[in-house]
Protein backbone atom coordinates (compact mmCIF):
# COMPACT_ATOMS: atom_id res chain seq x y z
CA UNK A 1 0.00 0.00 0.00
CA UNK A 2 2.86 2.34 0.88
CA UNK A 3 4.56 1.60 -2.45
CA UNK A 4 1.30 2.30 -4.28
CA UNK A 5 0.98 5.69 -2.58
CA UNK A 6 4.55 6.52 -3.59
CA UNK A 7 3.75 5.66 -7.23
CA UNK A 8 0.56 7.72 -7.19
CA UNK A 9 2.35 10.67 -5.59
CA UNK A 10 5.10 10.48 -8.20
CA UNK A 11 2.49 10.32 -10.98
CA UNK A 12 0.68 13.45 -9.80
CA UNK A 13 3.96 15.29 -9.21
CA UNK A 14 5.12 14.40 -12.74
CA UNK A 15 1.76 15.47 -14.22
CA UNK A 16 1.85 18.82 -12.42
CA UNK A 17 5.45 19.37 -13.53
CA UNK A 18 4.57 18.59 -17.15
CA UNK A 19 1.52 20.87 -16.96
CA UNK A 20 3.62 23.73 -15.62
CA UNK A 21 5.92 23.46 -18.66
CA UNK A 22 3.04 23.98 -21.11
CA UNK A 23 2.30 27.41 -22.63
CA UNK A 24 -0.04 29.32 -20.33
CA UNK A 25 -3.36 30.77 -21.46
CA UNK A 26 -5.53 32.80 -19.09
CA UNK A 27 -9.23 31.94 -19.05
CA UNK A 28 -11.20 34.77 -17.39
CA UNK A 29 -14.76 34.47 -16.13
CA UNK A 30 -17.51 35.67 -18.46
CA UNK A 31 -15.12 35.90 -21.44
CA UNK A 32 -14.57 33.61 -24.41
CA UNK A 33 -11.12 32.56 -25.60
CA UNK A 34 -10.54 31.76 -29.27
CA UNK A 35 -7.66 29.53 -30.39
CA UNK A 36 -6.80 30.19 -34.05
CA UNK A 37 -5.10 27.27 -35.79
CA UNK A 38 -2.98 27.43 -38.97
CA UNK A 39 -4.69 24.18 -40.07
CA UNK A 40 -8.15 22.69 -39.76
CA UNK A 41 -8.66 21.32 -36.24
CA UNK A 42 -9.24 17.55 -36.19
CA UNK A 43 -9.44 16.80 -32.47
CA UNK A 44 -9.84 18.63 -29.14
CA UNK A 45 -9.61 17.33 -25.58
CA UNK A 46 -10.39 19.41 -22.48
CA UNK A 47 -9.28 17.91 -19.18
CA UNK A 48 -12.26 19.23 -17.20
CA UNK A 49 -16.01 19.50 -17.57
CA UNK A 50 -15.85 23.03 -16.12
CA UNK A 51 -15.15 24.38 -19.61
CA UNK A 52 -17.44 24.34 -22.63
CA UNK A 53 -16.10 24.60 -26.15
CA UNK A 54 -16.97 24.26 -29.82
CA UNK A 55 -15.57 24.78 -33.31
CA UNK A 56 -17.42 27.73 -34.90
CA UNK A 57 -14.98 27.48 -37.82
CA UNK A 58 -12.81 24.60 -38.99
CA UNK A 59 -9.65 26.28 -37.68
CA UNK A 60 -11.07 28.09 -34.62
CA UNK A 61 -11.64 26.59 -31.16
CA UNK A 62 -13.88 28.58 -28.80
CA UNK A 63 -13.64 28.00 -25.02
CA UNK A 64 -15.51 29.48 -22.07
CA UNK A 65 -16.00 28.68 -18.39
CA UNK A 66 -19.43 27.38 -17.50
CA UNK A 67 -21.71 30.14 -16.19
CA UNK A 68 -22.69 28.03 -13.18
CA UNK A 69 -19.07 27.42 -12.16
CA UNK A 70 -18.18 28.69 -8.68
CA UNK A 71 -14.41 28.22 -8.87
CA UNK A 72 -11.81 27.25 -11.48
CA UNK A 73 -8.38 25.88 -10.58
CA UNK A 74 -7.00 25.16 -14.04
CA UNK A 75 -7.09 22.65 -16.89
CA UNK A 76 -5.21 21.41 -19.95
CA UNK A 77 -6.55 21.68 -23.49
CA UNK A 78 -5.14 19.50 -26.28
CA UNK A 79 -5.60 20.61 -29.89
CA UNK A 80 -4.66 18.44 -32.88
CA UNK A 81 -4.52 19.77 -36.42
CA UNK A 82 -3.86 17.86 -39.60
CA UNK A 83 -0.10 17.79 -39.00
CA UNK A 84 0.48 18.95 -35.41
CA UNK A 85 -0.59 18.59 -31.79
CA UNK A 86 -0.46 21.36 -29.17
CA UNK A 87 -1.28 21.56 -25.44
CA UNK A 88 -1.97 24.60 -23.30
CA UNK A 89 -2.22 25.13 -19.54
CA UNK A 90 -5.45 27.02 -18.85
CA UNK A 91 -5.39 29.00 -15.61
CA UNK A 92 -7.78 31.52 -14.04
CA UNK A 93 -7.31 34.91 -15.65
CA UNK A 94 -8.21 38.54 -15.28
CA UNK A 95 -10.61 40.48 -17.56
CA UNK A 96 -7.67 42.12 -19.38
CA UNK A 97 -6.25 38.80 -20.63
CA UNK A 98 -6.04 38.29 -24.44
CA UNK A 99 -9.13 36.64 -25.87
CA UNK A 100 -7.45 35.41 -29.07
CA UNK A 101 -4.59 32.91 -29.07
CA UNK A 102 -2.68 32.06 -32.25
CA UNK A 103 -1.32 28.52 -32.24
CA UNK A 104 2.35 29.16 -32.98
CA UNK A 105 4.79 26.58 -34.42
CA UNK A 106 6.91 26.83 -31.26
CA UNK A 107 3.94 25.52 -29.21
CA UNK A 108 3.30 22.50 -31.44
CA UNK A 109 4.73 19.06 -32.05
CA UNK A 110 4.52 17.37 -35.48
CA UNK A 111 2.21 14.42 -35.93
CA UNK A 112 3.85 11.58 -37.82
CA UNK A 113 0.76 9.74 -39.02
CA UNK A 114 1.26 7.39 -41.95
CA UNK A 115 -0.88 8.34 -44.94
CA UNK A 116 -2.05 11.70 -43.59
CA UNK A 117 -0.36 13.52 -46.49
CA UNK A 118 -0.38 17.29 -46.88
CA UNK A 119 -2.56 19.67 -44.92
CA UNK A 120 -5.21 21.79 -46.67
CA UNK A 121 -2.99 24.87 -46.22
CA UNK A 122 -0.06 23.10 -47.88
CA UNK A 123 -2.24 21.98 -50.81
CA UNK A 124 -3.54 25.54 -51.17
CA UNK A 125 -0.04 27.01 -51.19
CA UNK A 126 1.12 24.56 -53.88
CA UNK A 127 -2.02 25.12 -55.98
CA UNK A 128 -1.59 28.90 -55.84
CA UNK A 129 1.96 28.44 -57.12
CA UNK A 130 0.68 26.40 -60.07
CA UNK A 131 -2.15 28.72 -61.08
CA UNK A 132 0.23 31.68 -61.10
CA UNK A 133 2.06 30.03 -64.02
CA UNK A 134 1.03 30.27 -67.64
CA UNK A 135 -1.03 27.24 -68.76
CA UNK A 136 1.36 26.61 -71.66
CA UNK A 137 0.73 23.79 -74.15
CA UNK A 138 -2.36 21.75 -73.29
CA UNK A 139 -2.49 17.99 -72.73
CA UNK A 140 -6.14 17.32 -73.62
CA UNK A 141 -8.85 19.55 -75.08
CA UNK A 142 -12.52 19.08 -75.93
CA UNK A 143 -15.21 21.40 -77.34
CA UNK A 144 -18.98 21.15 -76.91
CA UNK A 145 -21.93 23.56 -76.72
CA UNK A 146 -19.68 26.55 -77.31
CA UNK A 147 -17.48 25.59 -74.33
CA UNK A 148 -13.82 24.67 -74.69
CA UNK A 149 -12.44 22.53 -71.85
CA UNK A 150 -8.67 22.22 -71.52
CA UNK A 151 -6.45 20.05 -69.36
CA UNK A 152 -3.47 22.40 -69.14
CA UNK A 153 -1.12 20.31 -67.04
CA UNK A 154 -0.78 17.39 -64.64
CA UNK A 155 1.64 17.49 -61.73
CA UNK A 156 2.45 14.94 -59.06
CA UNK A 157 4.00 15.23 -55.63
CA UNK A 158 3.98 12.53 -52.98
CA UNK A 159 0.64 10.74 -53.08
CA UNK A 160 -1.15 13.57 -54.90
CA UNK A 161 -2.07 14.46 -58.48
CA UNK A 162 -2.66 18.12 -59.37
CA UNK A 163 -4.93 18.79 -62.37
CA UNK A 164 -4.77 22.25 -63.95
CA UNK A 165 -8.05 22.65 -65.86
CA UNK A 166 -9.56 25.66 -67.62
CA UNK A 167 -12.78 26.42 -69.49
CA UNK A 168 -13.56 29.05 -72.13
CA UNK A 169 -17.15 30.01 -72.93
CA UNK A 170 -17.52 31.26 -76.51
CA UNK A 171 -21.26 31.86 -76.14
CA UNK A 172 -23.05 34.85 -74.62
CA UNK A 173 -24.87 32.62 -72.14
CA UNK A 174 -23.33 32.52 -68.66
CA UNK A 175 -22.42 29.05 -67.42
CA UNK A 176 -23.66 28.30 -63.88
CA UNK A 177 -21.63 25.34 -62.63
CA UNK A 178 -23.58 22.65 -60.81
CA UNK A 179 -20.63 20.35 -60.23
CA UNK A 180 -17.26 19.18 -61.46
CA UNK A 181 -17.04 15.42 -60.98
CA UNK A 182 -14.10 13.09 -61.39
CA UNK A 183 -14.53 9.41 -62.09
CA UNK A 184 -12.72 6.43 -63.58
CA UNK A 185 -14.88 4.94 -66.31
CA UNK A 186 -14.64 2.55 -69.26
CA UNK A 187 -13.32 3.94 -72.54
CA UNK A 188 -16.21 2.37 -74.40
CA UNK A 189 -19.54 1.57 -72.76
CA UNK A 190 -21.18 -1.28 -74.66
CA UNK A 191 -23.94 -1.93 -72.13
CA UNK A 192 -24.81 0.36 -69.23
CA UNK A 193 -25.28 -2.67 -66.97
CA UNK A 194 -21.69 -3.77 -67.60
CA UNK A 195 -20.15 -0.35 -67.01
CA UNK A 196 -18.21 0.06 -63.78
CA UNK A 197 -17.71 3.71 -62.89
CA UNK A 198 -15.75 4.77 -59.79
CA UNK A 199 -16.30 8.34 -58.61
CA UNK A 200 -13.38 10.19 -57.02
CA UNK A 201 -13.74 13.01 -54.54
CA UNK A 202 -11.03 15.67 -54.85
CA UNK A 203 -8.87 16.17 -51.79
CA UNK A 204 -8.76 19.88 -52.55
CA UNK A 205 -10.00 22.48 -55.06
CA UNK A 206 -8.36 25.89 -55.12
CA UNK A 207 -11.50 27.91 -55.86
CA UNK A 208 -15.15 27.25 -54.97
CA UNK A 209 -17.47 26.19 -57.77
CA UNK A 210 -18.70 29.44 -59.38
CA UNK A 211 -20.47 30.59 -62.47
CA UNK A 212 -18.43 32.10 -65.26
CA UNK A 213 -19.19 34.20 -68.30
CA UNK A 214 -16.07 33.66 -70.39
CA UNK A 215 -13.12 32.04 -68.59
CA UNK A 216 -12.66 29.77 -65.60
CA UNK A 217 -9.51 28.02 -64.38
CA UNK A 218 -8.97 25.90 -61.29
CA UNK A 219 -6.57 23.44 -59.68
CA UNK A 220 -7.99 20.13 -58.47
CA UNK A 221 -6.05 17.71 -56.27
CA UNK A 222 -6.71 13.97 -56.29
CA UNK A 223 -5.07 11.20 -54.31
CA UNK A 224 -2.68 9.10 -56.38
CA UNK A 225 -4.51 6.44 -58.36
CA UNK A 226 -3.92 3.68 -60.88
CA UNK A 227 -6.36 2.29 -63.44
CA UNK A 228 -6.09 -0.10 -66.39
CA UNK A 229 -5.59 0.95 -70.00
CA UNK A 230 -9.21 0.21 -70.94
CA UNK A 231 -10.42 2.95 -68.60
CA UNK A 232 -10.16 6.75 -68.47
CA UNK A 233 -10.08 9.36 -65.75
CA UNK A 234 -12.92 11.73 -66.62
CA UNK A 235 -13.41 15.33 -65.47
CA UNK A 236 -17.08 16.17 -66.04
CA UNK A 237 -18.39 19.75 -65.89
CA UNK A 238 -22.18 20.05 -65.58
CA UNK A 239 -24.48 23.07 -65.55
CA UNK A 240 -27.20 23.96 -63.05
CA UNK A 241 -30.92 23.72 -63.78
CA UNK A 242 -32.20 21.95 -66.88
CA UNK A 243 -29.28 22.03 -69.28
CA UNK A 244 -27.60 19.67 -71.68
CA UNK A 245 -24.29 21.52 -71.49
CA UNK A 246 -22.11 18.80 -70.01
CA UNK A 247 -18.43 18.77 -71.01
CA UNK A 248 -16.12 15.86 -70.22
CA UNK A 249 -12.33 15.77 -70.45
CA UNK A 250 -10.96 12.25 -70.92
CA UNK A 251 -7.58 11.71 -69.27
CA UNK A 252 -5.65 8.55 -70.17
CA UNK A 253 -3.46 6.67 -67.73
CA UNK A 254 -0.49 7.54 -69.95
CA UNK A 255 -1.25 11.23 -69.33
CA UNK A 256 -1.08 10.56 -65.59
CA UNK A 257 2.15 8.55 -65.93
CA UNK A 258 3.69 11.41 -67.94
CA UNK A 259 2.88 14.00 -65.26
CA UNK A 260 5.59 16.42 -64.23
CA UNK A 261 6.84 16.68 -60.68
CA UNK A 262 5.58 19.75 -58.87
CA UNK A 263 7.93 22.69 -59.52
CA UNK A 264 9.58 24.50 -56.61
Amino acid sequence: MKNLMIIISFFFAHTLYAQEKLPVVFLPENLTIHFVSPENIQYVDISTSDIVGDLPLKNVLRLKLKDSLKSFTGAVVTIAGEKFIAQYNLIPGHPGAPTEVDIEPADTKPLDISGIGFSQNQLKRMSLGLISKSPGHHIEQVKAFGIKATLNHIYTVGDYIFLDISYHNKTNLKYDIADIRFKVDDKKVVKAANSQSVELKPEFALFPVPSFEKNYRNIFVLKKLTFPGNKLLKAELSEQQVSGRVITINISYQDVLSADTLPD
